[in-house]
C-alpha cells in the first residue's frame, strides 16, 4: 500500500495534467452534444468543468507551494480554497444528476428529501470553507507558504462523507429506477470517493480524493454518452418498427381496400364470385414459375386483383345477360379495359395497376383488343393475367355451362399456344395443370382444401348429391351426421357412390355422361350392401356391434347416427371402411383398370346428411395395404429389354429403373397407350436428372428436363436452360392420327448427345421430329435418364452407349 501511495506522490501531477486535458476534452463534446435531455446536458458540463478545475487547482496548489513570492502567496491560498469548493461542487452537482435520473427516468414526482438533504449539507460545507479562510479552522500556511492541516481539518472530509452516505442510501434503496447502464458508475460514485477520503484522512501530500472523483466523473460521462446511445438506439428501433408498422398497415389497408373492389366489380356478375382472386392467385403462380422476384409477383397480384375493375362501367343488364350479346353490347364489353385504366392510372405510385387492366385482352397473335398489340409488344404484367384469366374463365361455371373438365382445358390452352397466348407463360399454365392432379385450381378452391360439402336434404334416391372425392394412395377421413327425414324406411339411408368424370361431378343424362366420359364404379350403402356396376369384383366384411337390428330401429326412430368413413384406392383397388355404433364394414372393390379416376360422392333417399367434414391426412398406403381381389390388369406383361418393363397409370404415375447416359447414348423401347388414354399428351416422356445414387427421387435428386414425345418440354431446375424444336413430317396428318398410332402401338428410338454442358435429346415419333436442347450452367459428374409418361405402356427398353 505504501509503495502504491509513493507512486502516486511521484506521478500524481503528471497523473493530474493528463485527467484535467481529458475533462477539458469531455467537457468540449458535452457541450456540441445534442442528444442529451438539456437538463442533464449542463449538468455532465458543470461536472466535466468542475472536475477540470479542481485537478488545474490541486496542480497549481503543489506547484506553488513553499512560494514565497507575492504570487506564490496568493496562488497557494486560492488554489487550496479551489480544491476543497469544487470538491464540494463535484459532489453537489452529482447530487443534482441522481435528481435529474430519478424525475426523467425513475418515474418520481419529487426527489427524495435524502437528496434535498445532500443539497443543504453541500451549502453548509461552503458557508464552513469559507469561515475556515479566515479563523484557520481546516488549514494554515506556515511562513514557508506551506499548506498544514489544523485540529478542524476531519470536518471538512466528514461534510462531503455524509453527503455520499446520504447519495448512497437512495441509490441502493432506488438501485431498480436507474437505467442498467448507469447503475455501475452511480454506484461507484458514491462508494469509492468514501473509500478515498478515509485514505486521504491518514495520507498526507498526495491528492487521492480529487484524482478519483475526477476519475469517476470521466467514468460517469462514458457510461452517461453510452445510456444516451442505448436510448437512441432503441428509440430508433421503435421508430423503424413504428415505421414498418404503419408500411404493414398501409400494406394491408391497400390489400384490403383492393379486395373489396374487386368483390364489388364479381358482384356485379352473379357467376363470376372469387374470380378476381383466382385471377391474382393463378398469376402469382405462374409468375414463381416464370423466376419472377417477389416484389414482381406482388406487382402482379394486385394488378391481376384489379384486372376487370373497368366492368364498374358496363350495364349489369348486358354483364348478367344470360343469351348471347349483340354486336353492340360485346362492344360495349370491350371498353372495360379502357375504363380500368383510367380507373387506375390516378394511382401514379403504381403504374403496374392500370397496365393490367388495359392489356389483359390482347392476343399473342395481335387479334386482342383494345389496342391490337402482339407479341412482346404486350406488357409483361399483361401477358401473365390474360393466361390466368382465360384458365378462370374455363375452369369456373357460368350461366351457359358448367366448367370445363381440366383436360379439355389443357387442350385448349395448347391450341392457343403463340396465337392467343404468349407461348412461355402458355407451357407455365400446361405445367401447372399437369401438377395439380386433383384439379383443385377451380372455381371451388375458394370453398376449402378439396371438397367443401353442406347439409344434402335427400329426396327421391340421388337426385341430391355432393361433388366428387378423390380417392387416392392417401387415406380420406369421412365424418357425417344422417337421420331420416318424415318418410320413414329402411332403405332410407346414406349412400356413397364412386364413379369417374373428366368434372369429378356424377351425371345422369345420356348426353352429360358421353361429353363428361362419366363412368360409374358401384354404390356403397350405409347398410353395407354394394351395388357393383363396372367393378370386376366386391368383397364386403361386416362385424356388428350392436347389430343390424338395432341400427334400423334407431334410424326408423329417427336418431341422429354418426358415421366415420375411411376411404382409399391404390392402383386397381378401393378400400372403404364404414363404421356407426352399431356396425362396421369392409368393402373392398375391384376396379376396372388402375388409369381412371375414382371419385367418392355423398347421396342418399328420404334423409338428411349433415355436419359432413372431410378431412386428407396425407397419410399414405403401401401397394399390399388393400388385399387384392381380382388379377391386376397389365399390359406390359411381356419380355423386357435391358431394364424392366413399367406401365404408366396416370401422369408420371410410375417410371423405368434410371440408367446413367453418356455422349451418343441410344434409347430404344416399345410404346403404347393405355385403352383408356384420350389425350395427345398420353404418351412417353424422358426425364433427365441426376441424383448421388442414380436413382429417381434419390439422394440429392435435381430434375434439369423433361420431354414429352408429343413435342413439348420443361425444365426443372434453376441451372438448366431447355428449348424444343418441334417439326411435323410428311406422314404426320392431325393429332388424331398421332392419338391412334399411340394406341396401335410404336417403336421409339431417342438419340442422346452431351458436349460441354449441354444436352441433346432427338427423336422421331408418330409424324413428329423433335429436338430439344438442354443447356446445364454448372458441372455435373454424371448424368441420369428414366423413361415415364401417361397412360402408357412402356417395353423392351434397351441402351446402348
Amino acid at each position: 500500500m505504501n509503495s502504491i501511495i509513493e507512486l502516486l506522490k511521484e506521478y500524481q501531477l503528471n497523473i493530474m495534467f493528463a485527467l484535467s486535458l481529458i475533462c477539458g476534452m469531455l467537457a468540449f463534446f458535452v457541450f456540441i452534444t445534442k442528444t442529451i435531455i438539456p437538463g442533464r446536458k449542463y449538468i455532465i458540463l458543470s461536472l466535466e468543468l468542475c472536475a477540470m478545475f479542481l485537478l488545474i487547482s490541486e496542480r497549481m496548489s503543489y506547484h506553488y507551494r513553499g512560494d514565497t513570492r507575492q504570487i506564490g502567496y496568493y496562488m497557494v491560498r486560492i488554489s487550496n480554497f479551489l480544491v476543497f469548493a469544487l470538491t464540494l461542487g463535484i459532489i453537489f452537482t452529482f447530487t443534482l444528476y441522481l435528481i435529474n435520473v430519478y424525475i426523467n427516468e425513475g418515474g418520481m414526482e419529487k426527489p427524495p428529501v435524502r437528496l434535498k438533504l445532500s443539497c443543504i449539507m453541500c451549502a453548509l460545507g461552503l458557508v464552513m470553507l469559507i469561515i475556515s479562510q479566515f479563523t484557520g479552522f481546516y488549514y494554515t500556511f506556515d511562513e514557508q507558504n506551506c499548506y498544514q492541516r489544523s485540529a478542524g481539518f476531519p470536518i471538512c472530509y466528514i461534510i462531503p462523507l455524509i453527503i455520499l452516505v446520504l447519495d448512497m442510501s437512495v441509490i441502493i434503496q432506488h438501485y431498480k429506477r436507474i437505467s442498467k447502464h448507469m447503475q455501475i458508475p452511480i454506484l461507484l460514485f458514491s462508494i469509492v470517493p468514501l473509500i478515498s477520503s478515509i485514505i486521504q484522512l491518514f495520507t498526507y501530500g498526495v491528492s487521492l480524493t480529487s484524482m478519483t472523483l475526477v476519475g469517476l466523473v470521466v467514468l460517469l460521462y462514458v457510461f452517461a454518452l453510452m445510456d444516451m446511445n442505448y436510448m437512441i438506439e432503441r428509440a430508433n428501433k421503435h421508430e423503424i418498427e413504428v415505421v414498418r408498422e404503419e408500411q404493414k398497415n398501409m400494406h394491408l389497408l391497400f390489400e384490403q381496400t383492393a379486395t373489396a373492389l374487386a368483390n364489388a366489380i364479381d358482384a356485379k356478375d352473379k357467376y363470376t364470385h372469387g374470380h378476381s382472386r383466382r385471377v391474382a392467385k393463378y398469376s402469382v403462380k405462374v409468375a414463381r414459375s416464370a423466376g419472377k422476384s417477389e416484389k414482381e409477383c406482388e406487382e402482379i397480384y394486385f394488378a391481376a386483383l384489379l384486372h376487370d375493375v373497368g366492368k364498374i362501367g358496363i350495364k349489369d343488364s348486358i354483364i348478367n345477360k344470360e343469351g348471347k350479346l349483340t354486336d353492340e353490347e360485346y362492344g360495349a364489353i370491350k371498353t372495360h379495359p379502357v375504363i380500368g385504366m383510367q380507373i387506375l392510372s390516378s394511382i401514379s405510385q403504381s403504374p403496374y395497376l392500370s397496365i393490367g387492366a388495359h392489356y389483359h385482352h390482347e392476343r399473342y397473335d395481335g387479334h386482342g383488343y383494345p389496342a391490337g398489340l402482339k407479341g412482346e409488344d404486350i406488357p409483361d404484367i399483361a401477358r401473365i393475367i390474360a393466361v390466368a384469366d382465360a384458365y378462370d374463365a374455363m375452369t369456373s361455371k357460368r350461366s351457359y355451362r358448367d366448367p370445363i373438365p381440366q383436360q379439355i382445358v389443357r387442350e385448349e390452352f395448347v391450341k392457343g399456344l403463340g396465337t392467343q397466348f404468349d407461348p412461355n407463360y402458355g407451357r407455365i399454365m400446361l405445367h401447372l395443370i399437369d401438377l395439380d392432379s386433383e384439379y383443385i385450381m377451380r372455381e371451388s378452391e375458394d370453398a376449402s382444401e378439396g371438397e367443401a360439402i353442406g347439409t344434402l336434404l335427400c329426396g327421391p334416391y340421388r337426385t341430391t348429391r355432393s361433388d366428387g372425392i378423390l380417392l387416392n394412395n392417401g387415406i380420406v377421413h369421412i365424418h357425417l351426421t344422417s337421420y331420416m327425414s318424415d318418410e320413414r324406411s329402411e332403405e332410407n339411408i346414406p349412400s356413397f357412390v364412386l364413379f369417374d368424370s373428366l368434372d369429378g361431378r356424377m351425371h345422369d343424362t345420356e348426353r352429360k355422361q358421353r361429353d363428361l366420359l362419366y363412368y360409374e364404379y358401384a354404390t356403397v350403402h350405409a347398410d353395407g350392401v354394394v351395388e357393383q356396376k363396372g367393378t370386376r369384383n366386391a368383397r364386403v366384411r361386416t362385424n356388428e356391434t350392436a347389430g343390424a337390428s338395432a341400427e334400423a330401429k334407431a334410424m326408423l326412430r329417427g336418431e341422429k347416427i354418426e358415421f366415420d368413413i375411411e376411404a382409399m384406392r391404390c392402383k386397381d383397388h378401393v378400400l372403404i371402411r364404414l363404421m356407426n355404433c352399431y356396425r362396421f364394414h369392409e368393402i373392398i372393390l375391384a376396379l376396372p383398370d388402375s388409369t381412371r379416376f375414382c371419385y367418392l360422392a355423398l347421396t342418399g333417399k328420404n334423409c338428411i346428411i349433415e355436419d359432413v367434414d372431410v378431412a386428407k391426412t396425407g397419410e399414405k398406403i403401401s401397394e399390399g395395404y388393400i388385399p387384392r381381389i381380382a388379377e391386376e390388369i397389365t399390359y406390359i406383361d411381356v419380355p423386357q429389354g435391358d431394364i424392366p418393363n413399367v406401365q404408366v397409370d396416370g401422369w408420371r404415375s410410375d417410371c423405368s429403373e434410371g440408367f446413367e447416359i453418356t455422349n451418343g447414348t441410344r434409347i430404344s423401347f416399345h410404346t403404347m397407350s393405355l385403352p383408356t388414354a384420350r389425350l395427345v399428351w398420353h404418351c412417353p416422356f424422358i426425364v433427365i436428372y441426376t441424383s448421388e445414387d442414380g436413382q429417381v427421387n434419390g439422394k440429392n435428386y435435381r430434375e434439369l428436363t423433361v420431354v414429352r414425345l408429343d413435342g413439348e418440354g420443361w425444365e426443372e431446375d434453376d441451372h438448366a436452360e431447355n428449348r424444343v424444336h418441334v417439326n411435323k413430317l410428311d406422314d404426320f396428318t392431325d393429332w388424331n392420327s398421332f392419338k391412334e398410332k399411340n394406341k396401335a402401338g410404336q417403336d421409339c428410338e431417342l438419340l442422346i448427345k452431351i458436349k460441354s454442358g449441354q444436352i441433346d435429346i432427338s427423336a422421331e415419333y408418330c409424324g413428329l421430329s423433335i429436338h430439344s436442347i438442354t443447356t446445364v450452367t454448372d458441372d455435373i459428374p454424371k448424368l441420369y435418364a428414366a423413361l415415364t409418361g401417361d397412360q402408357c405402356a412402356l417395353t423392351n427398353i434397351r441402351i446402348s452407349r
